[in-house]
C-alpha cells in the first residue's frame, strides 16, 4: 500500500498495526505538498522562503515516518507547483527553487529515496515537472544521492508521451524509478484499470520493465469510482501478470530476433499472435 502522509496516515504504531493485521507491505509514503492553504500557489516554488521551508519539512517528516514504519521510499508529486497563464510564473526563479527545495529534501536521510512524480497538469494548468525528461534534468542538476522518479503510466500517456519510452529514458540516464500502473484515454488522468485503453502499449511497458530488471513495487494508482474496488485492483494484478507471462513467451519464441526485422509488419504479426493467441 502507498500511504498518503500526513492526511491518511500519521500515527506510526497505528499504521504498523494495520499493516500487520491485513498482511500488507508499504510500497512508499506519498507526501502531500498541495493541500495546505500556503501551498495553493506552489509550496516548493513559493516566492516566500517560509512557505518553501514548510514544504520541504513536509517531505522530511514524510521520510521520518517512512523510516519508522519500515518503508524505503517517499514519493512526492508537486501538483501545486506550476502555472496557468503566460507571465504568471517566473520560470527561471521557479526552476531555481525546485533545485533548492528538492536538494534540501534529498540531503535529509538520503537512505530513504525521494521519488519525484511528474504530471502534465492538475491541480495547476501546467505543472513545472510535467514529463520524465524535465524531472530527470532536475535530478541531474541537483546531483545528489537519494533521488529518483515516480513513473506513473497514465501521467505519461495523457502527457502525450509513450510510457515505455519514458521508462527507457530514465534507465539510460541511470536514474532510479518507481512505478504506478493504471490507464486512461490520453486526454485526462482518469486512473482506469490496467489495459482498459492501451493494452498493447501496456505490453511494451511491461516488456521494458522486465528487460531492465525492475524488481520494485508496481503500485496500482487506480480510481474504481463506479466499479467494485476489490475487483478493479484484482484486475490490475491479473492483467499485469498476463502481460508478464506473454513477454516471457515472446522471449522464448525468439522476439529479439524478430525485432531486428526491417519489415515492421513481421514484428506486429508476432505480437498479435502472442497477445491474441487462440
Amino acid at each position: 500500500m502507498e500511504c498518503v502522509f500526513p492526511y491518511e496516515v500519521n500515527d506510526v504504531e497505528e499504521t504498523k498495526a494495520l499493516m500487520a493485521k491485513y498482511n500488507l507491505g508499504i510500497s512508499a509514503i506519498n507526501v502531500n505538498v498541495k493541500k495546505e492553504r500556503e501551498f495553493v500557489n506552489g509550496g516548493l516554488t513559493s516566492s516566500d522562503p517560509e512557505v518553501r521551508a514548510k514544504a520541504v519539512q513536509f517531505i522530511k517528516d514524510g521520510k521520518d515516518f517512512a523510516e519508522a514504519v519500515g518503508a524505503d521510499k517517499v514519493t512526492v508529486c508537486p501538483l501545486g507547483d506550476g502555472y496557468e497563464f503566460a507571465f504568471q510564473a517566473d520560470n527561471e526563479e521557479s526552476w531555481k527553487y525546485l533545485r533548492e527545495t528538492f536538494s534540501a529534501a534529498a540531503e535529509y536521510k538520503p537512505n530513504i529515496t525521494l521519488f519525484i512524480e511528474f504530471k502534465p497538469s492538475e491541480i495547476r494548468g501546467t505543472c513545472f515537472l510535467n514529463n520524465a525528461s524535465k524531472t530527470a534534468l532536475l535530478i541531474k542538476e541537483i546531483d545528489k544521492p537519494g533521488l529518483g522518479v515516480t513513473l506513473d503510466y497514465g501521467h505519461a500517456t495523457y502527457g502525450n508521451t509513450n510510457p515505455a519510452e519514458e521508462l527507457s529514458l530514465l534507465q539510460s540516464v541511470k536514474i532510479p524509478y518507481y512505478v504506478h500502473i493504471n490507464d486512461n484515454d490520453a486526454l485526462w488522468d482518469w486512473d482506469y484499470f490496467c489495459g482498459s485503453k492501451h493494452p498493447i502499449e501496456n505490453l511494451e511497458f511491461v516488456y521494458y520493465l522486465k528487460k531492465f530488471g525492475y524488481d520494485d513495487y508496481l503500485t496500482s494508482d487506480t480510481s474504481p469510482t463506479r466499479w467494485d474496488i476489490v475487483k478493479v485492483f484484482e484486475e490490475n494484478n491479473r492483467f499485469t501478470s498476463k502481460m508478464d507471462k506473454i513477454v516471457d513467451k515472446m522471449e522464448k519464441d525468439g522476439f529479439e530476433e524478430v525485432k531486428k526485422s526491417k519489415e515492421y509488419m513481421d514484428v506486429w504479426k508476432f505480437i498479435e499472435e502472442h497477445l491474441f493467441a487462440k
